[in-house]
């Protein structure tokens, strides 16, 4: 695993629900790849989650990825609460069913392919590579619109 990958993520919605979409800044060394898309129907959270599972699957090989996201529900959820809900067979300690379950899988099977620092970083706070995975997921939301 030597390939050293740099992801910002971000997810925006436009209601909540409503139109969603999700943006990736994704760097590899000089190079610089951006990703985004967008949903009909959605949730800021869903759009935060679909935003980390579609950059770490852009990822051809196992790397080594610094991981950026201004979601704490993300980063809590796979650094604190994920194994838990597992143990638990996907209920919180509530017992009640954990949200956003499939998302959370699919995240799960992508962090497994890559050995992964997760940074949380405020948004909207002038970070470069956040402020554009921010501009991305809007993009997703406009393009949904035809805006």
């Amino acid at each position: 695993m030597s390939a050293k990958v740099v992801l910002y993520t971000d997810g925006a919605c436009k209601g909540n629900p409503g139109p969603g979409g999700w943006g990736v800044v994704l760097r590899y060394g000089d190079a610089c790849k951006t990703l985004h898309g967008g949903e009909a129907q959605t949730t800021n959270n869903r759009m935060e989650l679909m935003a980390a599972i579609r950059g770490l699957s852009a990822l051809k090989r196992a790397c080594e990825v610094e991981l950026y996201t201004d979601s704490q529900y993300v980063r809590k959820g796979i650094t604190e609460w994920m194994k838990g809900w597992k143990r638990n067979g996907w209920k919180t300690a509530a017992k009640k069913p954990v949200k956003n379950e499939d998302l959370w899988r699919a995240l799960d099977e992508e962090v497994a392919r890559h050995r992964i620092n997760w940074h949380w970083v405020k948004g909207h706070s002038g970070d470069p590579d956040n402020e554009l995975a921010d501009e991305l997921a809007n993009r997703g939301v406009s393009e949904l619109s035809g805006a």
